[in-house]
């Protein structure tokens, strides 16, 4: 690297540290900065390993990768690297390591905690360029991609081979950063979340050190062989290591998918039908529960013209007849409960068309007050207790003046608040912030959790603590020391 060069980027760093020490720091036992002699030590070797194109320092390009979705301030890292490999991911976290760097891993910027902003400083190691799928067994129903493949990628790679991943959180997320955050989505119910799909992951510790946690290039269905190391960093967010490959569980493309959307009364009866037709045994894919202000978001947004109470959007897979079994049960079922204009969906299109819509609704409800900001809730608990939590909290919101349609992956018992707020009116912050802490709480105390899918990144600690007790959080902190004993791997996150 030219002096010039070092000067001008060294210039551009001093000054993002001078921002920085204005920004609220987590309070830790040590803040870790690049500082000028080590930057002048770490920018040729980085370079050396990425190339000059796979590091920078612009303040841009920072910034972008200090945020995601949430409502979480930017932290904004020291140094972005473009890793291209496992091998340059390893070699970049050893120079980290010997210079005692902070690493956070980087994948799509859509989480909803704040998991990717660089609270200490440190070096972003964006995965986007690590791109390829890898390893696809057609006739074993499995694939292995790299970190930079998205779950839209993914399934436009597989259109002609009868297979698809079915996990989908909403976002084009990164699989790597979905088994990161351990999230699902809409087809949870049936085909389980990232914990259950991940079988095999291929991971750089602190030190720079390739972990294979099932063993390098095994993928079997299942295993009974030592401590589960997959599901371990399945969740961890970044904290425990970077995830530079998975291997997924793949499944064949249903004969036929009819959708449909049904209204009720009532958020009582429209939750109710869930449970019974869960507990019908009713093998569902999708079944999604969008209350009265989320319908009408959704209208107004999507140009539809459903009506404007609480609703259930369902999907069924499978063969002809098998279909016709269950949505015949699912209509007796919903029709018992009041439910009523029946809208149905086969063809691609259409059905495309509804769950754009459903997807959509994060925007749909900061469209109900533009220039607002949102912040999504995501709690979960036993399924028979989604009634009473619910209407809970419909009526939680209604007392105290806020706005936050409901939407929520019902069939496993999680559920959303979609939170508009005016972020400069100090009263509506501190009534949203009161309100979260409620909601979780409520959650708690019906033996649920306070993240369903999005993890715990920054505004969950205390929750989480909460949650699993001083005993567990414990063990985590003692496993998170033996695997990065520095703190350097994305700190201030979760523990």
């Amino acid at each position: 690297m030219s002096l010039a060069l070092f000067r001008r980027v060294h210039h551009l760093s001093t000054t993002a540290w001078s921002r920085a020490a204005q920004l609220p720091r987590v309070a830790e036992k040590k803040f870790y900065a690049i500082k000028g002699d080590v930057l002048e030590q770490v920018l040729p070797a980085f370079c050396a390993v990425a190339g000059e194109d796979g590091v920078s320092l612009g303040t841009a390009v920072r910034e972008q990768h200090g945020r995601d979705e949430s409502v979480h301030s930017c932290r904004p890292p020291d140094v972005v690297v473009w890793p291209r490999s496992v091998e340059e991911v390893s070699a970049l976290a050893k120079i980290c390591h010997r210079h005692r760097l902070p690493i956070v891993p980087f994948g799509t910027g859509t989480g909803l905690e704040g998991g990717v902003g660089a609270v200490k400083g440190g070096v972003c190691f964006s995965l986007r360029k690590m791109d390829r799928v890898l390893d696809l067994h057609q006739e074993d129903f499995d694939v292995t991609v790299e970190p930079g493949v998205t779950r839209k990628a993914l399934n436009s790679y597989l259109r002609d081979t009868g297979l698809w991943f079915p996990v989908d959180p909403g976002a084009d997320a990164s699989l790597c950063g979905m088994a990161a955050t351990s999230a699902s989505g809409t087809n949870a119910v049936r085909y389980g979340t990232m914990r259950e799909n991940v079988l095999n992951l291929e991971v750089v510790l602190a030190d720079g050190t390739v972990l294979h946690t099932a063993g390098e290039g095994r993928r079997p269905r299942k295993t009974s062989a030592g401590y589960n190391l997959t599901n371990l960093f399945v969740g961890s967010e970044g904290t425990l290591g970077v995830l530079t490959k998975a291997t997924l569980r793949l499944y064949g493309i249903p004969e036929l998918m009819v959708s449909t959307v049904c209204s009720f009364p009532s958020v009582q009866a429209a939750v109710d039908s869930t449970v019974q037709v869960l507990q019908a045994g009713i093998p569902i894919a999708r079944i999604e529960f969008l209350d009265d202000v989320m319908m009408d978001a959704c209208n107004r947004f999507s140009g539809l013209s459903y009506a404007v109470s609480p609703t259930l959007f369902l999907e069924f897979h499978g063969s002809e007849k098998s279909l016709e079994e269950q949505v015949t049960i699912t209509e007796d079922i919903t029709r018992g409960n009041g439910g009523s204009d029946f809208s149905w969906a086969q063809d691609a299109e259409t059905r495309g068309q509804l769950w754009k819509a459903r997807h959509d609704a994060w925007y749909a409800a900061l469209a109900l007050r533009p220039g607002c900001k949102a912040y999504a809730t995501d709690v979960c608990v036993p399924i028979s207790l989604l009634p009473h939590i619910i209407v809970e909290t419909k009526k939680d919101l209604t007392e105290n003046r806020l706005t936050g349609p409901i939407a929520g992956h019902v069939g496993d018992g999680n559920f959303h608040c979609l939170m508009v707020l005016d972020p400069d009116d100090p009263d509506e912050v501190q009534r949203v912030h009161q309100f979260t802490e409620r909601l979780a709480r409520r959650a708690l105390s019906l033996n649920g959790t306070c993240t369903g899918e999005h993890g715990v990144g920054l505004g969950k600690r205390a929750l989480l603590q909460e949650e699993v007790g001083p005993l567990a959080i414990d063990v985590m902190r003692r496993l998170k020391a033996t695997l990065d004993p520095e703190n350097l791997m994305n700190p201030g996150k979760i523990l």
